[in-house]
């Protein structure tokens, strides 16, 4: 029989503690938007109670949808906080919106709304920040703490315990590595995994009914799913947490998800980030916002550019070229021309240094990355994204499909005007498959772990980073 153990006193109450911190939430949502009222000295009106609850009740939506209620407690403090200023900013935008639409905001103190604003997400970060570290306390101290083991001898099992070893503060005590395979004569252990084995399968599950562990992590290899299936089945006669850890790490994965068809598992090997709508919609609204931000700003040298242009050279002043876009299809994306010529065929030559294509005028547009400003007209037209892997010439991608594996898994998602590729210094001329590898590589890796928030980071290092190089020309 199982005994009852203090340490793992909070998990019996997991729902309870979600709604009491749905609840605290809620009432800082309040308590600040009274103390922004007090301050301006506004009386808390019927507007106001309006606006309070049309808010709160946005906000949960939103919340709910990034799961900071439901969230591991491995989660990192930085991501739970972004999630909730997303989830805040969102609903403000969407009450500021009716506002304009149906003419309401005469009604509320301008003062008040700003001050509130930022408070709000401010006083829940910091109680969420405040209860991550008395848990994390806690935890630290022996209480609230989980013991798991792991079933399988490997590398992916090595690879599991460093990565819960080196976050003490979830309250993880790591039990041992268990394996039968010396039993077991199909099967080898690897060799720097002999002398950390701390028994069997047998001995797991004696320790799993006695209620010594918490969380078993099968990283047993996919072949052994006969005898996966037999453990599962013995594990059952436990309370244990069983965890399959399959190792697909041998598939060049990207944005794996776990879905099903009528009950049937479907593991996405090659996918988007975007499949779900609200992705989506946070994807082309976080473009929007930053259109609305961006362009008053540029407009004014946009003009002086398009004039300079024209005062400079012969020819249009926008250079249009089809390129690939999202899912292969092709579109045409907008730019400064910074050339003589306009190339736009099977044929295209890349710019190199001292290039004699190149106008004096545009040898700074190019350098600078000014010659890319029209593009955030094809960002406005959804055509493109402000962040996301360039847009290559259908030439040049013909070409590099053919020499560069997964090349074409680059189109999963919009192209963007910067990249992650670009802040990490991967611009200018790829005259080597080396220099385009490397390029593919960032953008791969960025489709991967694509979230509003490392748009953001890619878009504030861009200004510190991806506008000048000696690399572009």
């Amino acid at each position: 029989m199982n005994q009852f153990r203090p340490k793992g006193f909070i998990r019996p109450l997991q729902p309870e503690l979600q709604s009491i911190k749905r609840a605290m939430d809620t009432a800082l949502i309040f308590i600040t938007l009274y103390l922004s009222l007090n301050i301006y000295e506004e009386p808390f009106g019927r507007e106001y109670l309006g606006l309070f609850i049309v808010c709160t009740v946005l906000f949960g939506i939103f919340a709910e949808h990034q799961e900071i209620y439901h969230g591991w407690r491995g989660d990192p403090l930085f991501d739970d906080a972004v999630r909730i200023l997303l989830s805040w900013i969102v609903a403000f935008a969407l009450i500021a919106s009716s506002f304009f639409v149906f003419d309401l905001g005469f009604e509320y103190s301008r003062q008040v709304l700003e001050l509130w604003l930022p408070l709000a997400p401010l006083s829940i970060i910091m109680l969420h920040s405040l209860r991550r570290s008395a848990l994390s306390y806690l935890r630290m101290h022996g209480l609230n703490t989980r013991n798991y083991a792991i079933l399988g001898g490997n590398s992916l099992g090595k690879r599991l315990n460093a990565a819960l070893t080196e976050m003490p503060w979830l309250g993880y005590s790591f039990v041992g590595f268990f394996d039968d395979c010396i039993e077991n004569k199909q099967r080898r252990l690897d060799e720097d995994m002999v002398d950390v084995i701390v028994g069997d399968f047998k001995n797991l599950l004696e320790r799993a009914q006695e209620g010594e562990i918490d969380h078993i992590y099968i990283t047993l290899p996919l072949r052994a799913e006969k005898r996966i299936n037999q453990l599962i089945r013995e594990l059952a006669d436990s309370t244990v947490s069983v965890n399959i850890v399959p190792d697909f790490f041998t598939f060049n994965l990207m944005q794996s998800k776990l879905s099903s068809v009528k009950g049937i598992p479907v593991v996405s090997v090659f996918d988007t980030p975007l499949n779900s709508s609200l992705d989506g919609a946070a994807k082309r609204l976080e473009d929007l916002l930053l259109c609305a931000i961006i362009l008053p700003i540029i407009a004014i040298p946009m003009l002086v550019i398009a004039m300079a242009i024209k005062i400079t050279s012969p020819g249009p002043i926008i250079f249009k070229q089809m390129r690939y876009g999202v899912k292969g299809e092709q579109i045409e994306v907008w730019k400064f021309r910074s050339m003589s010529v306009c190339e736009n065929g099977d044929t295209i030559k890349q710019a190199t240094a001292n290039d004699s294509r190149v106008t004096p005028l545009g040898s700074f547009l190019r350098r600078t990355s000014l010659d890319e400003l029209p593009q955030f007209l094809n960002v406005l037209s959804g055509t493109m994204s402000v962040v996301g892997p360039r847009p290559h010439a259908v030439a040049h991608n013909e070409y590099y499909r053919k020499q560069i594996q997964g090349y074409m898994l680059r189109h999963k998602m919009k192209p963007g005007i910067t990249g992650l590729a670009q802040i990490s210094g991967c611009r200018g001329e790829t005259e080597t498959i080396d220099k385009m590898e490397r390029r593919i590589h960032h953008d791969l890796e960025y489709i991967r772990q694509w979230s509003v928030i490392l748009d953001l980071k890619i878009v504030i290092l861009t200004i510190f980073k991806g506008f000048v190089g000696q690399q572009a020309y």
